[in-house]
C-alpha cells in the first residue's frame, strides 16, 4: 500500500500561514519576475483563473475581483516543506519526496491506514498550517488517483462522496465501489497519461479512468508504449514502480532566469553568468558530481518588436570539475564569444552537461602547481552560504548585492523569509 501526501494550493498556503488575513481572499503566487501563475487558492481557481496565466492577462480581466498577487518566496516554501515532509514520513517506514509538495509513503502492514492518515494530516495542519490531501491505493498511480479524489471530494462537494474528503483509502473499497469511483473520474486525471495520450485514447472511445484500468496491457504495449502499459497495470492494482528512497542524480543542471529589464551591456551579463554558474555549480556539488561541459546562452524576448537574437555555446573543460571559479570561466568566455552588442536582452542561462560521480576521475601528469585543495575550498564556501545566507560568499564578477544590478529579477511582491532570516521572523507583541 502506498499514500500520497500532497499539500494543497501548497505557496499559497505558505503565505496565509503567516498572513491570516488573506484566508477567503483570491491569492495567486507569480513566477519569477512576477511573471504568470504558478499557485492558486481555491478562491482564484473559481474566478476561473488557469494556472499559468501571464499576471497582466489577469489584471486585465479581473479588475474589481480583489485579486491579490505575491511573487514566489521558493526560501519559505522549501523550509515549511522541509518541516511537512518530516512529518508526514511518521505515516509509514518508508518515504520518497516527489516535489515540493508531495510525498509517497509506503503503508504497508500499517493497521487501519485511513485513521492514520487523518490523524497525521490533523498534525500537518496543527504544527506547520498547512491543509493536505492524502490518497492510499494498493499501487503509486492509484495513490496519486485518490490523493486527486481527497481534494476534490474537499473542495467540489458532490463531484464525489463526502466521506471521501481530505484523507481518501481507495484499498479499502469493494470493487464496485471502486469502479464507480473511477468511472466518475476523467482519464486526464491519471498519473501519467498527458494531453496528447490522452486525446488518442478518447478517439478510441475511453473517457474515464474505469475504461483506462479495463484496458488489455499487453494491447496497450503493442499500440502506444510500455510506460503506458505500466500505468494500466498500475491502474489494475499491479505495483509497477516502487518508492526511490535516494533521488537519482540528475543528467543536467541548469541555471536560467530572466532579467528584471532588458540588458544592454556585457558587464551585466557576465555578472548575471557568473550567478548563475555559481548556482549550478552548488547544486551540482550537492549530488558530488562533476560536469565536463558547459553550455551558455543568452536571447531577446520574442514578445517584445525589437531586433532578436538568440544563441548558445558549449565549452568543454579541460578535465570534469564541479569548481565554481573553472565553471564561471567557463561560461563567462563563452558568453563573450556569442555576445554582440545593439541587442536587448531578456534572459541567460548557463547548463552543466556531461555530468559524472565526482569519485570517477581523470589521470593526467601534475603539471599545474596544485596549490590549495579547490574541493575544500568548495565545501568552505557552501558552509558559509549555508551559515550566513545564499550569496553571502561568491565570485568578485557576480557583483555586489549593493550595486546597481540590472539583471535581477522583479521582487516587488516577495513576501519576508519569515522562518529562514532572523530580522524577518514575525514578533508577536503583547
Amino acid at each position: 500500500m502506498f499514500a500520497l501526501v500532497d499539500g494543497n494550493n501548497f505557496y499559497v498556503s505558505c503565505e496565509r500561514v503567516f498572513r491570516p488575513s488573506l484566508q477567503g481572499r483570491p491569492v495567486i503566487v507569480l513566477s519569477n519576475n512576477d511573471g504568470c501563475a504558478i499557485s492558486r487558492s481555491n478562491e482564484a481557481k473559481a474566478l476561473g483563473i488557469a494556472m499559468g496565466a501571464p499576471w497582466f492577462q489577469i489584471q486585465r480581466a479581473l479588475p474589481e475581483a480583489g485579486v491579490l498577487a505575491l511573487r514566489a518566496n521558493f526560501t519559505l516554501y522549501g523550509d515549511m516543506s522541509n518541516r511537512m515532509m518530516s512529518i508526514a514520513a511518521g505515516l509509514g517506514p518508508g518515504q520518497e519526496i516527489y516535489s515540493i509538495d508531495e510525498s509517497f509513503i509506503d503503508v504497508s502492514g500499517i493497521r487501519d491506514i485511513t485513521r492514520r492518515g487523518q490523524a497525521v494530516r490533523e498534525r500537518i495542519l496543527q504544527w506547520t498550517g498547512i491543509p493536505c490531501g492524502i490518497g492510499m491505493g494498493s499501487t503509486k498511480t492509484l495513490a496519486k488517483l485518490a490523493n486527486h479524489v481527497a481534494k476534490s471530494a474537499d473542495r467540489k462537494p458532490g463531484s464525489y462522496p463526502v466521506e471521501f474528503a481530505r484523507v481518501c483509502n481507495l484499498g479499502a473499497l469493494p470493487a464496485a465501489d471502486l469502479d464507480a469511483v473511477l468511472e466518475a473520474t476523467e482519464l486526464g486525471e491519471i498519473w501519467g497519461i498527458g494531453r496528447r495520450i490522452g486525446a488518442q485514447l478518447q478517439a478510441e472511445g475511453l473517457r474515464t479512468a474505469l475504461d483506462v484500468a479495463r484496458m488489455d496491457p499487453a494491447t496497450v504495449r503493442r499500440r502506444w508504449s510500455i510506460v503506458l502499459e505500466r500505468t494500466v497495470r498500475e491502474m489494475q492494482g499491479q505495483p509497477c514502480i516502487d518508492l526511490e528512497h535516494v533521488a537519482p542524480a540528475k543528467k543536467e543542471i541548469a541555471c536560467t532566469r530572466s532579467f528584471g529589464q532588458p540588458i544592454t551591456k556585457l558587464v551585466d551579463l557576465v555578472e548575471a553568468v557568473t550567478e548563475f554558474a555559481g548556482r549550478a555549480a552548488e547544486k551540482l556539488r550537492k549530488q558530488q558530481g562533476h560536469a565536463g561541459q558547459v553550455l551558455v546562452f543568452i536571447h531577446t524576448s520574442p514578445f517584445r518588436s525589437d531586433k532578436q537574437y538568440s544563441r548558445s555555446i558549449t565549452v568543454p573543460l579541460r578535465r570534469p570539475t564541479a569548481d565554481t571559479s573553472l565553471i564561471a570561466q567557463a561560461a563567462i568566455g563563452g558568453l563573450k564569444a556569442i555576445f554582440q552588442g545593439g541587442f536587448k536582452f531578456a534572459k541567460a542561462g548557463v547548463m552543466l552537461l556531461d555530468l559524472q560521480d565526482a569519485a570517477v576521475e581523470q589521470g593526467e601528469l601534475a603539471l599545474d602547481d596544485p596549490g590549495v585543495d579547490r574541493g575544500q575550498l568548495m565545501s568552505a564556501i557552501d558552509g558559509l552560504n549555508v551559515r550566513y545566507g545564499r550569496g553571502a560568499v561568491k565570485l568578485a564578477s557576480a557583483g555586489l548585492e549593493g550595486d546597481a544590478r540590472r539583471w535581477s529579477m522583479k521582487q516587488s511582491l516577495r513576501t519576508p523569509e519569515y522562518t529562514t532570516r532572523w530580522t524577518d521572523m514575525p514578533v508577536a507583541r503583547a
